[in-house]
């Protein structure tokens, strides 16, 4: 992109003022000048015939600055569709209209509505509203409000409002196995350690008692390190000792994308803004293998036609991977909605094709990996 970019900065000079040159503007501005003050003087008396020449000259000398100016604008114009050309030797795939219908338009337009309400823009999500006619529910919008209202107390080190919503959905986050409470608490634990000078670990110690200790058999662990962390002050001893990590300020820093996550959970959406997804994977670079191997295959006469896989493989990061990665050891095929791992007494798994091309009489199955035996019906499905 070096070449589209020098050229695109030439262009950008060259609408401002270039040495002593003015640039267009001015020399609009100077004409409209001299022709409001020669209106002004037709207006109040009459004016003799050397001053209309020099108005006339006066107009053609800018006249000639703004075409003189405009030709470079067009010269670099045009040397910067040639060096795009050069760049792009391929040109830009062309697909077919998909949002044609009604019922399409209205979803990209909610989904672009919810972006910006998960992305904190509430004015721009207040006027796209308006003027897409999309309809979000006041309950979603004032949801939204909450959440990076929290946020934003909790980028200040306080802990209560998001301490209150978990403690209101603590079902919920229980069901998920979420640790979000218990870092909560820890981490206003490690800010009393950290806040008497010197250092008084009592109200910390105090404080885990009443708050943390609930948490001590999901985070028996962590919780020992908490407690033995105390023997280490003050903090410029801890920064040295084995519970270093605890004295990091990412401990407190990574409280907020997992309150996020856990909010959007509670909303049955993903913890993933909806245009992020968009455009890590096809600004990414995903249309653009994909639209290689198209092209590939239709120089091969060996057009692509299946609807559930991609015809190449696109690398995605782990946060975007949200089906299941299983091959099948058996029959080496990827795993699928349809066919999903499934996992036998033994502990081994297959996909469930391969469980049922296996299995006997009676619905007996032999591991094609130990001489376990199990029933068909036992198999487990497994979600990676």
């Amino acid at each position: 992109m070096e070449g589209p970019l020098k050229e695109l900065a030439k262009l950008e000079k060259l609408t401002a003022t270039k040495g002593k040159a003015p640039s267009i503007s001015d020399s609009l501005d100077a004409l409209l000048s001299s022709l409001q003050d020669a209106k002004n003087q037709l207006a109040e008396s009459d004016v003799n015939e050397e001053y209309l020449r020099e108005l006339c000259r006066t107009i053609d000398a800018k006249r000639k600055e703004v075409d003189d100016r405009q030709k470079e604008v067009y010269s670099a114009v045009s040397r910067l569709g040639k060096a795009l050309d050069k760049k792009f030797t391929t040109p830009l795939p062309s697909y077919s209209r998909l949002f044609e219908s009604s019922q399409s338009r209205t979803a990209l337009g909610r989904t672009v509505a919810i972006h910006f309400l998960r992305t904190g823009q509430f004015d721009t999500a207040e006027t796209f509203l308006e003027e897409s006619e999309i309809n979000i529910s006041p309950e979603l919008r004032l949801q939204f409000v909450e959440l990076h209202q929290i946020l934003k107390v909790l980028r200040n080190h306080d802990i209560g409002p998001a301490l209150e919503w978990a403690r209101n959905h603590r079902a919920f986050l229980q069901s998920r196995s979420s640790p979000l409470e218990f870092y909560l608490h820890r981490s206003q634990y490690i800010r009393l350690l950290f806040s008497s000078h010197p250092p008084d670990p009592i109200p910390a110690i105090a404080y885990a008692n009443a708050y943390l200790r609930p948490f001590y058999h999901e985070h028996e662990a962590e919780f020992q390190r908490l407690m033995g962390c105390v023997a280490y002050l003050p903090l410029s001893k801890l920064q040295t000792s084995p519970y270093a990590d605890l004295a990091s300020p990412s401990l407190h820093f990574e409280l907020e994308p997992l309150f996020a996550k856990e909010y959007c959970a509670s909303l049955g959406m993903s913890r993933q803004v909806p245009l992020r997804v968009v455009g890590d994977i096809g600004g990414g670079g995903a249309l653009a293998r994909i639209e290689k191997g198209r092209k590939v295959m239709r120089e091969r006469k060996s057009e692509w036609s299946q609807t559930d896989e991609l015809p190449i493989e696109i690398p995605l990061l782990p946060e975007n991977r949200y089906h299941s990665i299983f091959a099948c050891p058996v029959s080496k095929e990827q795993a699928t909605e349809q066919n999903p791992p499934m996992m036998m007494l033994c502990g081994h798994v297959i996909a469930k094709d391969s469980l049922h091309k296996l299995s006997k009489a009676g619905g007996r199955v032999k591991c094609p990996y130990c001489p376990t035996e199990s029933l068909l019906a036992s198999a487990l499905r497994v979600y990676f």
